[in-house]
């Protein structure tokens, strides 16, 4: 997991200078934590989400933003046989676009892969979309907050789990 984690930050960043090269816009890095809400039948194994996030934003027009985001979230839930309750952690990996519609208010959606950090029953790879909007306010120079909610799904043969998410974060 971390080598995956490794490998996604280094292309964000060569990906970043070679933009750089021909667009004089500034990029943005940002730290945020995660919360998830299982529905439907993911509600029936969890109850809840936590993690972290590292979000890459590249300006390419004017209101518009390209984002890559790499995360980790753990959700938790009810024992699902005696005294063994479910755990289970997931890195999503997800490439998207912002699109503000109004100064500080964007709407936005991604693309990508979660990958299962568990070992047999319910672990591999499974196909991300998650659309969403957002709110992010200057608080210094070059700092801001971050305030998005979204839809997720997490779709593979086994079955689909979805959930609404919550991220709050800082971008410098």
């Amino acid at each position: 997991m971390k080598k995956i984690l490794s490998i996604a930050i280094a292309c964000f960043f060569t990906w970043n200078y070679s933009l750089a090269q021909t667009n004089g816009n500034e990029s943005k890095i940002g730290l945020g934590l995660e919360a998830a809400f299982p529905v439907g039948n993911f509600k029936d194994i969890a109850d809840y989400g936590i993690g972290v996030s590292l979000l890459y934003q590249k300006p390419v027009a004017k209101n518009l933003i390209i984002t890559g985001n790499v995360g980790y979230i753990r959700f938790q839930g009810p024992a699902v046989f005696s005294n063994i309750k479910y755990k289970q952690g997931f890195v999503p990996i997800k490439a998207g676009a912002r699109y503000f519609i109004i100064p500080h208010v964007y709407v936005a959606g991604e693309l990508g892969i979660s990958i299962s950090t568990a070992n047999g029953y319910g672990s591999g790879t499974s196909f991300t979309y998650a659309p969403g909007l957002g709110a992010e306010f200057p608080v210094s120079g070059t700092g801001t907050i971050d305030i998005g909610l979204r839809y997720e799904s997490w779709s593979r043969s086994t079955g689909t789990l979805s959930f609404p998410g919550l991220r709050a974060g800082y971008n410098f």
